[in-house]
């Protein structure tokens, strides 16, 4: 009970920490979108409670989005953002203080954010993204007819992992290489379907299981020798690490193809995918419907992110050893590496 009750001070710590903000964090940071924040608690018409498992570009683009689409809906709004720094435990521990506290509404940001927050409760709405398996992590009964206290939006569309492994086939490999944590569920169900279309289109995949970023990059290293490419999925875990894949990528001339287009902007050689803050943004506009008309999350439908297509970023083409043909070019938006600090 003590370990419990320490961890549970030091989760709100984090979460004045993160409130009290200097404002430089870097932008669609979900630190800048708090410290930016003029109202106070009271000042505000509605608390949310958001809760992102981890700090990786995709999801702050998702929170920043999130945040938009109740701004432009003309809400005043206290946003109570707790980073859960990777670890389920720290997302139940938020999830619990968010319930202690009677926040109007909890934004998931992430799987693990949302279920923690289910397990703690059933009256709260509850609006999520950046979930690959709404269904399957058992946070609706249906997309379309979600029922309960949940609602939101999917981060996984139906045609992306059969675009990506067919792209794979396209340019010749033979064999993927897939890091993943298997404590994700949203990443097991990923994992899954890779292997089920790479063995259709005659692929092997070989894999290697993180706890942690900081096992990444040694996960990456042990499937040099055994696949050809590397394809990164949404994983929390190995995206907030994705440097480390993409340095075993150019040294070894092992193109990382990757699931998020921010993820191509920071150094993937290619990836089917779409804007995060277009999902954040589509999640803010439930919760809207929620906090201003009154409508209960499970009778607004979950939906899957629109728009898929294809990035390739042509500088780490150049660095992983892949020859851009033209016809490759004409298939896709072609993007160079996003430089740090831009």
């Amino acid at each position: 009970m003590l370990k419990r009750m320490l961890l549970l001070i030091v989760i709100s710590l984090i979460t004045i920490l993160v409130a009290c903000g200097d404002g430089e964090a870097e932008e669609g940071d979900p630190e800048e979108s708090q410290a930016d924040n003029e109202l106070t608690r009271d000042e505000a018409d509605f608390v949310v409670g958001v809760s992102q498992i981890v700090e990786h570009p995709s999801l702050d683009r998702a929170t920043e989005g999130f945040q938009e689409a109740l701004a432009d809906a003309g809400l005043e709004v206290f946003y109570d953002v707790s980073l859960a720094q990777g670890d389920n435990q720290n997302a139940q521990l938020i999830a619990e203080k968010f319930v202690s506290d009677d926040v109007d509404l909890i934004f998931g940001n992430s799987t693990p954010s949302t279920q923690s927050a289910l397990n703690e409760t059933q009256d709260i709405p509850i609006v999520f993204t950046s979930v690959t398996d709404p269904v399957g992590a058992g946070l609706v009964d249906s997309m379309e007819d979600p029922g309960g206290n949940v609602t939101g939006t999917a981060d996984m569309h139906p045609d992306a992992v059969p675009q990506a492994v067919e792209l794979v086939e396209d340019l010749g490999y033979e064999s993927i290489g897939l890091v993943y944590n298997s404590g994700e569920q949203n990443s097991v169900r990923q994992i899954e379907l890779v292997n089920e279309v790479a063995s259709e289109n005659g692929i092997e995949t070989h894999e290697a299981t993180v706890s942690a970023s900081s096992e990444v990059m040694q996960a990456a290293e042990s499937l040099v020798g055994q696949a050809e490419v590397f394809l990164i999925i949404t994983d929390n875990t190995v995206v907030s690490a994705l440097e480390s894949v993409l340095s075993v990528g150019q040294n070894e001339d092992m193109p990382v193809f990757v699931s998020e287009l921010d993820s191509v902007e920071r150094g993937g050689f290619a990836g089917f995918g779409f804007d995060y803050f277009d999902i954040g943004y589509e999640a803010g506009e439930k919760a809207a419907q929620v906090l201003q008309d009154g409508v209960s999350p499970g009778d607004i439908p979950a939906s899957y992110p629109q728009n898929l297509f294809l990035q390739i970023n042509e500088d780490a083409a150049e660095k992983m050893g892949v020859e851009l043909t033209d016809e490759l070019k004409e298939r896709a938006e072609i993007v160079t590496t996003e430089e740090e600090g831009e």
